[in-house]
């Protein structure tokens, strides 16, 4: 079945509202490092892009690691899950996207649990992870609350940030990931470099939500979904409007590679 068939992609884009975008120029990894992060805060638009420092390199390293430690920055002993300073952290460690080592397409997410109220990670497959990394960033930072719809855009490929209102696209996340899929890659053999984070209407109506990572399967011709399902990030993802975090980037390739010599 074609999910696609009955929407109108570029009639849905053109109905977005820039609300505040950034040019940058993508950091190129060294030793599985940019030393960037990217904060954003969905409620305001502001986009920062940060500097990781060798005290954080030293002492929390890897995606759990620095989700925590950026995490501590952004939260007090008093904020709750839905407050809009609670942030939604993802990052992948120094192997993120080396298709050298089994697992390294894993993300890390953080954020304080509507079922708990304490700090909770997940782990999750999809591509989101590499491709964050891939556009010159080791971590994503997204804290504050949308007044409607929003989505961030994250294309490596063009070295643009972007928040945007997003009125018309699903909020269900496997027919969301079909179409930002579809409207962001640059054609059919572009549709593996694009990912996208969403959290569907179930959600807004549970605690325990689920936050799903897309990727495009080739094999099946259609966009799968993994998930980070522990602790109700989902409903934290949706508590702040965002709609979707898109990032697409172009599959990097390391300079080095592992040579099994026995």
């Amino acid at each position: 079945m074609n999910l696609l068939a009955e929407f109108d992609l570029d009639s849905m884009k053109s109905k977005h509202k820039v609300v505040s975008s950034l040019k940058y120029t993508p950091q190129e990894l060294d030793k599985g490092y940019t030393m960037k992060y990217l904060r954003v805060d969905m409620g305001t638009g502001d986009i920062q892009i940060k500097d990781i420092t060798k005290e954080m390199l030293d002492k929390f390293t890897g995606g759990k690691g620095f989700d925590l430690r950026l995490m501590w920055d952004e939260v007090t002993g008093d904020t709750k899950w839905n407050d809009p300073e609670n942030p939604i952290c993802i990052a992948s460690g120094p192997l993120g996207g080396t298709s050298s080592y089994s697992g390294a397409g894993k993300s890390l997410v953080t954020s304080l649990s509507p079922t708990t109220g304490a700090p909770i990670d997940s782990n999750v497959g999809g591509n989101f992870g590499p491709y964050l990394k891939f556009s010159g960033f080791d971590a994503l930072v997204v804290v504050g609350k949308a007044p409607v719809e929003r989505m961030l855009v994250i294309d490596g490929t063009t070295g643009t940030i972007s928040v945007e209102d997003t009125p018309e696209e699903a909020i269900d996340s496997h027919v969301l990931a079909e179409q930002l899929t579809e409207m962001y890659a640059d054609g059919p053999d572009d549709r593996d470099n694009v990912s996208i984070i969403s959290a569907g209407k179930g959600a807004e109506h549970a605690l325990i939500g689920c936050l799903n990572f897309s990727y495009n399967d080739w094999r099946r011709k259609g966009v799968r979904l993994k998930q980070a399902g522990r602790g109700g990030i989902g409903t934290v993802f949706r508590n702040k409007k965002i709609k979707a975090i898109v990032s697409h980037a172009a599959p990097w390739r390391p300079k080095w590679s592992v040579t099994n010599n026995s």
